[in-house]
């Protein structure tokens, strides 16, 4: 459970939320919901004590388990298996198993002491058969008491239900024993989800948990959530997930800068949204009407020295009808985003031959060519771990094929969205990150360019650091702007971008008279590249687009 009083967040100077009241118990499963940059992502910090709220308290019972949107780097050479164990401690004990076993497998490779031949009493074979005897019991007594710890932390059942949730995430079961190192960006990602929920905590904070998860892994983890008995607070822009799960819906409101409350599922609230606003709607109406009649009175009161006082009077009641109402909500601002307008460029400014990429003796990618023609739009589609990113990132000079070139035409300038935003410098503000992808502009020019991707007076000067997912991709893209790139690389551009920004980036996508090589799981993207061409991983099969490949885009 959680337990919120008056709590007030900020980031820097800024206020983003105030005088916070609430309470997550078991069973309550929450939708938090607001525009890109509102807070959501750090209020969820906050709850989950990664962050200290600037004033108020926050009082936790039990464990709480947070999903960020950019979980932590794990150790590269730990086991898929051993990374989702770990949650309860279950790969120490296994460590502890494995140690123990080879303790006996070296004591019992000694000579044994009753066998033929072992040696006279008292002689020096039979010291050394004492000595093996003496280590094999001690290695016994230590893999007995590892099977122990073993056992307590719930044994091999545990083992399977770790597998069973790596498998309910899309996570193929040879990755089980991979490396995390040697895996992509999105399967690390459903690595981190499926330790999250194998650690059976009291609380669940999730932050964009479907980024990265195919169809039927949403649908998985929306019988999951169902069917779960703790606490839950989930972010997503996936109004299917929210539909599904949530109980309640907490609504950042930053005009007011607090939280409204809506005791109810998803649908409820959405209805109640509509009724409150034409609710608010009808009474400024009626107000306004009412006041005007008021203050048309007092006008023509105003002259007669008698009813001056009253006049004025009655122009007070008019302001007061009006001064009463509930402020006028404002549309959310939307970053305005325009993609460059691509230099000019030989036929063929990028292309590939026979790239071919392994990790750890298992092949990614296997003679891959690509030919990315002037103005073209190319989807590359795969399940996950086919190697979608790793092609983008050797195409972008990220990384190194193993095998084959990546090869550069007249005049090619590329622009590289990563999905996982490693473009970005975490370690400086905003604004430098911006005036470092595109030097030609002023201060004052990339303040403004910052502006019109609602990154606004101190906004620029945040540590790139503590932007939430949606936050980051504007910034990401702002940096696309001024690239004047003429081949534009895109990772899943809409993920963790709310509706209205979403809507911005297809529509920049949709315009963008320069050639793109998209990633996507987003239909919309989809419709909105209008793709001429599709390549097919991991079997690098190259075909001219069709609609009969969209039921393969949320598969991907």
């Amino acid at each position: 459970m959680i337990t919120a009083r008056g709590v007030e967040i900020r980031v820097g100077a800024q206020l983003l939320l105030s005088d916070l009241a609430f309470h997550i118990s078991p069973g309550d499963r929450i939708g938090l919901v607001g525009r890109n940059g509102a807070g959501k992502t750090t209020l969820m910090k906050t709850l989950a004590a990664e962050e200290r709220p600037a004033a108020g308290t926050i009082l936790t019972t039990g464990s709480v388990g947070y999903l960020p949107q950019d979980p932590r780097a794990a150790d590269p050479s730990i086991t898929v298996t051993a990374r989702i164990l770990s949650a309860r401690g279950l790969d120490v004990a296994i460590a502890q198993l494995r140690k123990a076993e080879a303790a006996m497998e070296r004591a019992s490779s000694q000579p044994d002491s009753a066998a033929p031949g072992g040696g006279a009493p008292g002689s020096k074979t039979s010291g050394r058969d004492a000595l093996g005897g003496e280590a094999l019991e001690r290695a016994m007594a230590a893999y007995a008491r590892a099977d122990a710890q073993f056992q307590a932390a719930g044994g091999y059942a545990a083992e399977a239900e770790a597998a069973r949730l790596a498998a309910g995430v899309g996570l193929p079961a040879r990755a089980l024993e991979q490396p995390v190192g040697e895996l992509s960006g999105g399967q690390r990602r459903r690595v981190e989800l499926a330790r999250i929920l194998f650690a059976d905590h009291d609380t669940l904070l999730l932050d964009e948990p479907t980024n990265h998860l195919d169809a039927d892994s949403v649908l998985w983890l929306r019988s999951f959530l169902l069917g779960y008995s703790g606490g839950l607070v989930v972010i997503s822009h996936d109004r299917e997930l929210l539909a599904g799960t949530v109980n309640r819906v907490f609504q950042l409101d930053p005009q007011r800068v607090t939280i409204d409350i809506f005791n109810t599922g998803w649908a409820k609230y959405l209805e109640q949204l509509d009724v409150d606003a034409r609710r608010r709607a009808r009474e400024r109406s009626t107000a306004e009407r009412k006041a005007a009649v008021l203050h048309a009175q007092a006008a023509k009161m105003q002259a007669g020295a008698n009813t001056a006082v009253a006049a004025r009077n009655m122009a007070r009641r008019a302001d007061n009808l009006l001064n009463g109402l509930e402020p006028v909500r404002r549309a959310a601002r939307v970053a305005r985003i325009r993609l460059p307008e691509p230099a000019p460029s030989g036929r063929t400014p990028l292309s590939a031959a026979g790239l071919t990429k392994s990790y750890g003796g298992l092949d990614v990618l296997t003679g891959v060519d690509l030919a990315v023609d002037r103005g073209s739009r190319v989807v590359i589609l795969g399940l996950n771990g086919a190697g979608k990113t790793t092609l983008l990132r050797i195409l972008a000079g990220h990384e190194q094929p193993d095998g084959g070139r990546v090869i550069h035409g007249h005049g090619l300038r590329l622009g590289y969205f990563a999905q996982e935003h490693d473009t970005l410098d975490l370690a400086v503000t905003v604004r430098q990150n911006l005036a470092s992808v595109a030097p030609r502009l002023t201060d004052g020019e990339v303040r403004s360019v910052l502006g019109s991707f609602l990154f606004s007076g101190d906004d620029a000067d945040k540590p790139a650091r503590v932007l939430s997912g949606g936050e980051k991709t504007r910034l990401a893209l702002a940096g696309l702007v001024h690239s004047g790139a003429n081949v534009l690389l895109l990772d899943e551009p809409t993920n963790n971008l709310d509706p209205a920004s979403r809507d911005e980036v297809l529509g920049a996508v949709g315009g963008y008279p320069g050639a793109i090589v998209m990633v996507t799981h987003d239909e919309g993207a989809i419709e909105a590249l209008r793709p001429d061409r599709v390549l097919l991983l991991p079997d690098a099969t190259e075909d001219l687009w069709t609609d009969d490949y969209l039921e393969l885009v949320s598969l991907a």
